[in-house]
């Protein structure tokens, strides 16, 4: 019995030691930096009188690091002393919950089918509030496009300076454009050694048609496969060979395992061309 609890004392203090090394205080300098720089992108990409930006985060295949980048995107906005609101509208393979150690539900899925109130308390990590996706419906794409989902954003606007949504991959399913209406701007985030241009046109050309802002872009993995996320600044990334729709967007950026220049954290934000 001792033994069984001991056990389960060192799986929880592991899991807790985990969500503190890539999300916490414990992540590497260069990735708070990182992220840090992000948040700042995100900060001069809306005027005053976006009174509270709703960021979506997507990318164009399952396992980029869109969840990854949601978290610690939203982490780093609220370490500003703002509030900071992150919805896990994933709902059909979400991972907020399981990153962060948190319950799945009741989240999303159960307030949009009016099995939670409006007034629901939210979850809170690091100083963030923290909406998780609740349990699996059968319909994500008409409960995120729905009138309740509308309603409940624009009226958490005025609780908070920020909301982040991690959202599906736009290529898997509808649902991320489902949801544009309410986002001010969206993130794509790209995977250096796995998203491919035929993906990732694929997935601007979906945004465009919706008419989505897309306020720039995210290089993971910069460091190459099995890396990991995080480590020194790589380069700013240029998304020119990715088609002729990344010259309408935003800045292009990366973080990597391994920086190739001493000058990385100088380089300058670059407009893909």
């Amino acid at each position: 019995m001792a033994k069984n609890k001991n056990k389960n004392q060192t799986a929880k203090q592991s899991v807790e030691h985990d969500v503190e090394a890539f999300f916490g205080k414990n992540k590497s300098f260069a990735a708070a930096e990182a992220y840090k720089l992000l948040r700042t992108n995100i900060q001069f990409s809306f005027s005053t009188e976006t009174k509270c930006p709703v960021i979506g985060v997507t990318s164009s295949l399952r396992g980029e690091g869109k969840s990854t980048t949601s978290i610690n995107l939203a982490i780093a906005l609220a370490e500003t002393g703002k509030r900071v609101l992150l919805i896990d509208a994933d709902m059909r393979l979400p991972s907020v919950a399981d990153k962060l150690n948190l319950e799945q539900s009741p989240g999303l899925s159960n307030l949009l089918v009016e099995q939670l109130g409006m007034k629901q308390k939210f979850g809170e990590v690091h100083s963030l509030d923290i909406l998780t996706a609740g349990n699996p419906p059968p319909n994500p794409s008409e409960l995120l496009s729905s009138q309740r989902m509308e309603s409940f954003v624009n009226e958490q606007k005025q609780n908070y300076a920020y909301i982040v949504v991690d959202l599906p991959p736009v290529t898997s399913v509808s649902d991320a454009l489902s949801v544009s209406r309410v986002l001010d701007g969206l993130l794509l985030v790209v995977r250096g050694d796995y998203a491919s241009k035929k993906a990732l046109n694929e997935t601007l050309r979906q945004m465009k048609l919706a008419k989505v802002r897309i306020i720039g872009f995210v290089y993971s993995f910069a460091g190459g496969r099995g890396k990991g996320y995080y480590g020194k600044y790589g380069k700013y990334g240029k998304y020119g060979k990715y088609g002729k729709y990344s010259k309408d967007y935003g800045y292009g950026y990366g973080y990597g395992e391994k920086s190739k220049s001493a000058n990385a954290n100088s380089e300058k934000v670059s407009t893909a061309k």
